[in-house]
């Protein structure tokens, strides 16, 4: 249920059990308890929780402390702190700044490949996904050479329709392909972000952690941003006035914000494990018992203001959690938001006019997906009649 939806929207019966109890016990797995974490500052209550739950997987999955799974999310402090450590400068505003020229120029190339294909384009084929995939090439320093395999790696890890057979096989391959660029960058240091790390830690970091790390900003910030941007722009053309603000300097911050909680993309957290016997708001969590706070609940509890259940960026809300919260919250957000402003203002100001091609009740969503997103988004570029008449 908390991965399943009504379109853009949640079941409504997430939201009816998150008013009625927002910590409910789902089910029990081979002997441990699986709760839910509905509630907006139920959640934020246990994503700031740095001594209640664990993250690291392994042991879940029979594998001892010494086994290198790379990236965050699965990870606790100190291991966490300190990989954490490591990414975190690579990616604050000022270190950032340095890529927002490129963001504009893979904009503005996807709207005029897009204007040459009209005048209806797939919208995620087309402008959702290959931003987000240039600009993370471009963030880790990987040599243009090497994109076009990679991007085939990035699709096969994501691609379901198969029933999901190739996509660890592909997240296989994708780790090795990053590792084997760190070990080339070793020798050869880029531009980027592999490049920079090797330049500042040398062999403090291993290869198989920086392959990791490389693998886990390539995870976290690809499907996520292109869900962002496809399910976004439908969630605009659904209201017209969001749409024209969107492509307002001053107002698209706002509107993105807004988006972000409303869409939640990523509708689930880690699981957190229960490292001991507690009280969470009066219900009685076991050593062990796993622990899932639904973002796309907590992000329209009625407690973050008015209209919770539509787009409304003239409310001024508390913090949305559509990146987490706490010390596993998305260290990507900041990346993410200058993509999805560049976007939305190139969009709208080339595309004022910019509609559906197909009826909404014929589009097909990732149903069951943790990063949930719409399959193809067929856009006519302009009305016909103003195409008729040019």
């Amino acid at each position: 249920m908390p991965l399943r939806r009504n379109g853009m929207d949640p079941l409504p019966e997430l939201g009816q059990l998150r008013d009625h109890d927002p910590v409910q016990r789902l089910r029990r797995v081979f002997g441990i308890n699986v709760w839910l974490v509905s509630g907006y500052h139920e959640a934020k209550a246990v994503l700031a929780d740095t001594k209640s739950y664990s993250t690291d997987i392994r042991p879940m999955l029979g594998m001892g402390s010494d086994v290198k799974i790379g990236g965050l999310g699965f990870t606790d402090p100190p291991e966490h702190s300190r990989l954490r450590k490591i990414l975190t400068p690579e990616f604050t505003v000022r270190r950032l700044a340095r890529l927002q020229p490129f963001i504009d120029e893979v904009v503005a190339a996807r709207l005029d490949a897009m204007e040459a294909g009209g005048p209806v384009i797939d919208l995620v084929n087309d402008f959702a996904f290959p931003i987000p995939f240039l600009v993370i090439c471009e963030l880790l320093g990987l040599p243009v050479e090497d994109r076009e395999h990679f991007r085939k790696l990035g699709h096969a890890r994501f691609d379901v329709t198969n029933g999901g057979i190739g996509v660890f096989g592909a997240m296989s391959e994708s780790r090795e392909f990053l590792q084997d660029a760190v070990r080339r960058q070793r020798l050869e240091p880029g531009d980027g972000l592999i490049g920079q790390i090797i330049r500042e830690l040398g062999d403090d970091v291993s290869d198989e952690e920086l392959g990791g790390l490389a693998d886990g900003v390539f995870t976290g910030g690809y499907e996520t941003s292109a869900s962002m941007l496809s399910l976004g722009t439908l969630a605009l053309l659904r209201d017209r006035d969001s749409y024209a603000r969107a492509g307002q300097r001053e107002h698209v911050d706002s509107v993105v914000a807004e988006l972000l909680r409303y869409l939640s993309v990523v509708q689930i957290t880690f699981p957190r494990f229960a490292k001991e016997d507690l009280t969470l708001f009066g219900k009685p969590i076991k050593k062990g018992d796993v622990v899932v706070v639904s973002l796309s609940g907590a992000n329209r509890d009625p407690v973050l203001g008015e209209d919770t259940e539509t787009i409304n960026p003239h409310i001024d809300r508390p913090t949305h959690l559509g990146f987490g919260h706490g010390f596993h919250r998305c260290v990507g957000a900041e990346l993410a938001r200058m993509e999805l402003r560049s976007a939305f203002l190139g969009l709208v100001e080339r595309y004022p006019n910019l509609e559906l091609a197909t009826p909404l009740d014929q589009l097909a969503f990732r149903d069951l997906s943790i990063v949930y997103g719409v399959e193809s988004l067929p856009v006519r570029l302009r009305p016909e009649s103003s195409r008729d008449v040019a």
